[in-house]
């Protein structure tokens, strides 16, 4: 008998039914449970790896990310920055700030981070389950559309599985019963089942190209509060070192078209860092992929966040500030739909209605700002390298950093935009 036609196996035990149910426990999905779990809903999180884990990541938290982790991050900050280098493809070196100035970027390890907001998710009441693997969703819309090309005894089975229109997420895993939701948020990754359920479309796929390399005192003093960004040879790319105490994290990101490319780049830019030789706690690569802007972001009960939903910026490629943004937007808007005690906004159907509006008015115009910019350094990286490397435009890269001023603002000022405008063609 087929996955699609099996009896439901889903009780209504107090442990397989949830108002909330979000996959994936990266720093989106702990912001969407955290939102949701503290508005008063009952939340569960599934999560297939066993907690903390390792995620390829820069690890750099952005202002916009600080303001809204909303956990103390003094125990979980491996170093600060507060200079920077700039190269283009190792040559033409400029440096910018004091590494013993006041700092404007922190840095972290993701997988101190993610079990931070796990964490503080439980703290709010959500549940916690590792180690579950998710195979798919099913709603009643789903056996209604198959319904309308299949016999009756197909229409028989489906009733079988929801019901004619029983207003649950059921949520498919490997090795257990079923499990239901009023509500689903998707969090579980580029790549995940979440994403294709709800069919996001993606028109940006990068790869990321990352160690975390293990160095002497002498080498981690000489970039103690200063971090490197090298202008790449591939077009579109860059790479960069990020400063943790005794561990650099070193890495390239570009596009996925241009692997073999990318690959020989992060070759060269690790062999002329001196780390060649250097022991590696990890060195791994990883998919990042950007949404089209068309793209759905729900499909009936299921909401899709993070990197499930393709939301990140087209030129960094961040995407720590986006998943906790949108992270809390699904949390709350999930709260509403189920009618959580200290829900706000809009209630029922009205709320998850309301989520993709919600996400593109907050970060639709910093996505297309970032669309923009990456135009105008993939056509001309040397003459965006002598822009960002004066001191006028170092002091606006640090306001960036440090969530003071956005992109999307910057390119609201006729001269900015015109300036990128004519290097974008």
């Amino acid at each position: 008998m087929g996955t699609s036609d099996r009896p439901d196996s889903t009780s209504d035990r107090p442990d397989s039914t949830f108002d909330v149910i979000v996959v994936g426990a990266g720093p989106a999905g702990g912001s969407a449970a955290r939102a949701a779990a503290a508005a008063g809903a009952r939340v569960c999180v599934l999560e297939r790896s066993s907690m903390p884990r390792y995620k390829t990541c820069g690890g750099g938290l952005v202002g916009l990310s600080t303001d809204l982790v909303g956990i103390d991050l003094a125990g979980l900050v491996r170093a600060t920055v507060s200079s920077l280098t700039m190269t283009l493809d190792g040559r033409y070196t400029v440096s910018r700030g004091q590494p013993d100035a006041p700092p404007w970027l922190s840095m972290v390890m993701r997988a101190d981070l993610d079990a931070a907001l796990l964490a503080e998710a439980e703290a709010a009441g959500a549940v916690v389950r590792t180690g579950v693997q998710v195979l798919g969703l099913r709603e009643a819309a789903d056996v209604a559309e198959a319904a309308d090309v299949a016999d009756s005894a197909d229409r028989r089975a489906g009733a079988a599985v929801l019901g004619a229109d029983d207003g649950w997420v059921h949520v498919r895993v490997r090795g257990g019963a079923d499990l239901r939701a009023r509500v689903v948020i998707g969090a579980d990754g580029a790549s995940g089942r979440c994403g294709t359920h709800v069919g996001v479309r993606c028109d940006q796929i990068d790869v990321g190209l990352e160690g975390e390399f293990v160095v002497d005192a002498a080498l981690a003093d000489r970039w103690a509060g200063r971090m490197l960004l090298d202008w790449g040879p591939v077009p579109g790319s860059y790479g960069w070192l990020f400063p943790k105490g005794r561990v650099l994290t070193v890495g390239v990101i570009g596009d996925r078209a241009r692997g073999a490319a990318l690959r020989g780049y992060y070759e060269r830019f690790v062999a002329r860092l001196g780390l060649a030789g250097v022991p590696r706690q990890h060195d791994s690569g990883h998919l990042t992929r950007v949404r089209a802007v068309d793209s759905p972001l729900r499909r009936g009960r299921v909401l899709v966040v993070g990197d499930a939903a393709g939301l990140l910026d087209p030129w960094t490629r961040e995407g720590i500030s986006f998943a906790l943004r949108s992270g809390r937007l699904a949390g709350e808007a999930a709260a509403g739909a189920v009618g959580a005690p200290g829900a706000a906004g809009p209630v029922g159907s009205a709320a998850l209605d309301a989520y993709p509006a919600r996400v593109e008015a907050t970060l639709g115009p910093e996505m297309a700002a970032g669309r923009e910019v990456l135009g105008a350094f993939t056509r001309r990286p040397g003459v965006m390298h002598a822009l960002m490397a004066g001191p006028g435009t170092f002091g606006l890269f640090t306001r960036l950093i440090e969530g003071r001023t956005t992109v999307a603002r910057q390119l609201r000022r006729p001269g900015v935009r015109a300036a990128v405008a004519a290097l974008g063609r």
